[in-house]
């Protein structure tokens, strides 16, 4: 029998019910999936456990590419169709806070301490995806906007910077350099956004390092902004400037650093454009 795609009702309706799991999921309260299997199967057009099993991790797939947090067990899959993802944009415009929510430690995993960081390698052109599966990630996140969400998403924001100082002060004292860990500054918290960077730290000689913090709850791929004035900082202040990309925040925080030029690094696309009256 030739595979029916799914309509946007049998869409709307397992997206909905991924959601209500993820909720639960993520306020650490108990959640049985199969029930929410069994439920949803008698709403549909006589889909299978398996394809329902493959619609949620299709659904992970798109809020991956969205750059957000995925309900824990549905490992992302690919080979989605595009009324999926309309399906997604539906239900979060129609739920809007639920990208805005706070940042909260999740009550069955929580959070973990800055102190316990994982700092690695950033993503390289060699351990990139397969040619297909990232161009179809990446319209995604151009479709849906990740980093422009991520970047007017303020509590994501400064959640990201107060972690990331706690970070920096506890490698210092674990280094022997109270001293330094003393005089951690959160520029962007006391001075707001104009220097081109979030935190004043030091490495553990002594010398300056000017964080700019980008935060995701997204995967390590996650498109980011990057201002002009960040950009300006950088090239002047190379030896002291590094990018602190951090991302997985809600559930599992893990970072890597860049370091000038961003353009060994990343591509970057003009976004906007000013205006100047001739």
């Amino acid at each position: 029998m030739a595979r029916v795609n799914w309509t946007d009702v049998e869409n709307d309706l397992i997206v909905a019910d991924y959601f209500a799991m993820f909720k639960k999921d993520l306020a650490g309260e108990p959640l049985n999936k199969t029930e929410h299997r069994n439920a949803l199967l008698p709403l549909l057009n006589g889909r299978t456990r398996t394809s329902v099993e493959y619609k949620h991790q299709n659904i992970s797939a798109v809020l991956k590419a969205m750059g957000e947090t995925w309900l824990t067990g549905y490992v992302p899959a690919q080979n989605l169709q595009t009324s999926l993802v309309d399906a997604v944009v539906r239900w979060l415009a129609s739920n809007q806070t639920w990208l805005n929510r706070p940042v909260q430690r999740s009550a069955r995993r929580g959070l973990a301490e800055p102190s316990q960081l994982w700092v690695g390698p950033p993503p390289t052109q060699s351990n990139s995806l397969p040619p297909a599966e990232a161009e179809k990630y990446y319209n995604i996140a151009i479709r849906t906007d990740a980093a422009g969400r991520d970047e007017r998403n303020r509590n994501l924001g400064r959640a990201g910077e107060e972690y990331v100082l706690a970070y920096e002060k506890a490698s210092l004292r674990a280094n022997g350099r109270d001293d330094l860990a003393r005089n951690v500054r959160w520029i962007s918290d006391e001075e707001g956004d104009g220097a081109g960077y979030d935190i004043a730290s030091f490495a553990s000689d002594g010398s300056p390092r000017l964080l700019e913090i980008k935060t995701t709850n997204g995967w390590e791929r996650t498109p980011f902004h990057i201002s002009r004035n960040e950009l300006r900082v950088a090239n002047e202040r190379r030896d002291e400037w590094h990018l602190f990309r951090l991302y997985n925040f809600a559930r599992e925080p893990k970072a890597f650093e860049l370091r000038p030029p961003l353009e060994a690094h990343v591509s970057l696309t003009a976004t906007s454009f000013q205006a100047n009256f001739n």
